[in-house]
C-alpha cells in the first residue's frame, strides 16, 4: 500500500514539474519572440527617423497643427521656422557634448503671429555663458532657423529637477521655460538648430545626438538560451524521476 501511495506521489510530482517546465518554456520562448518583434520594430523607427532628417526642411508646425503633433511621427523631423530672435529671454540648459561641458542657449523665436517657437541656437562653453561675450553670434531682425523638430524634455534630467525659480535648468522643458521667461503662445516643441555657423562661432548648432539602444536581439537569444536550459533541464529531472519511480 506505501508502495502504490509513493509511486501515485513521485507520477504527481512529475506532473507537476512536466507542468512547470512547460510553463518556463513558453514564457521565455514568448519573450524571446517579443524581443525579435521589438527589434524589427526598433529598426523601422530608427529608418524612418533617419528618412525624417536627411528630409528637405518643411514648416515648423503651425499653432492650429500643435495639438496633432505626435512624438512618433513628428520627432527629429527637419523643419524650418522664420521669426525674430528676442535674445533678452534666453535660457541656459546645461549640457554635455561633444565639445565638453556647457550649455544649450534656447531662444525664443517670435513669429508674425505673435506665436513663438523655442530655438537651441547650440552650445556655448562655461566661458560663453555671459550673453555679452557672443554678442556678435546674435541675429537681428527676421531671420529663418533651420533644423530638427524636437519634443519637449519636462521635469529635468537625470536625479536633477528643472529650477526655474534659480534659473537652473537640467532639460529643455518648453512649458517651463516659456512660463519662466513670461512667453506668449508657445509651441509644445523646440528646434536643435542646424551647423550653420554663427557670426563669431557661437553657439554651435548641429550637435544633435541621434541614437537608439538596440539590444533587443541580445535579449532574444538571451529568452530563447533560457527556454532551451529550462527544457534540458525539466527533461533531465522528469527522466531521472520516471527511473527512480520505476525502480
Amino acid at each position: 500500500m506505501s508502495t502504490r501511495k509513493s509511486s501515485r506521489r513521485a507520477s504527481l510530482t512529475l506532473a507537476a514539474i512536466c507542468v512547470l517546465t512547460l510553463v518556463a518554456v513558453v514564457t521565455f520562448a514568448a519573450l524571446g519572440t517579443w524581443q525579435v518583434q521589438r527589434r524589427a520594430w526598433k529598426h523601422d523607427l530608427i529608418a524612418r527617423v533617419d528618412a525624417r532628417i536627411h528630409a528637405d526642411a518643411v514648416p515648423a508646425p503651425a499653432r492650429a497643427d500643435w495639438p496633432a503633433l505626435d512624438a512618433g511621427g513628428d520627432a527629429y523631423r527637419r523643419v524650418f521656422a522664420i521669426g525674430t530672435f528676442a535674445d533678452d529671454r534666453e535660457t541656459l540648459v546645461q549640457a554635455v557634448t561633444e565639445l565638453g561641458g556647457g550649455y544649450w542657449v534656447m531662444t525664443p523665436l517670435v513669429g508674425t503671429d505673435g506665436s513663438t517657437i523655442l530655438v537651441n541656437r547650440g552650445f556655448v562653453p562655461v566661458e560663453k555663458r555671459d550673453p555679452t561675450t557672443r554678442e556678435i553670434g546674435r541675429r537681428a531682425g527676421e531671420t529663418r532657423v533651420t533644423g530638427l523638430l524636437r519634443m519637449s524634455e519636462p521635469g529635468g534630467g537625470f536625479l536633477r529637477h528643472n529650477d526655474p525659480s534659480g534659473d537652473r535648468w537640467y532639460s529643455r522643458d518648453v512649458a517651463a521655460i516659456a512660463a519662466a521667461r513670461g512667453l506668449g503662445p508657445t509651441a509644445p516643441y523646440f528646434i536643435d538648430a542646424d551647423a550653420t555657423p554663427n557670426p563669431g562661432g557661437y553657439p554651435v548648432g548641429g550637435l544633435t545626438v541621434v541614437a537608439f539602444s538596440d539590444n533587443h536581439l541580445v535579449y532574444a537569444l538571451t529568452w530563447f538560451a533560457l527556454a532551451i536550459m529550462a527544457a534540458a533541464g525539466g527533461a533531465y529531472v522528469i527522466r531521472d524521476g520516471m527511473r527512480r519511480r520505476d525502480t
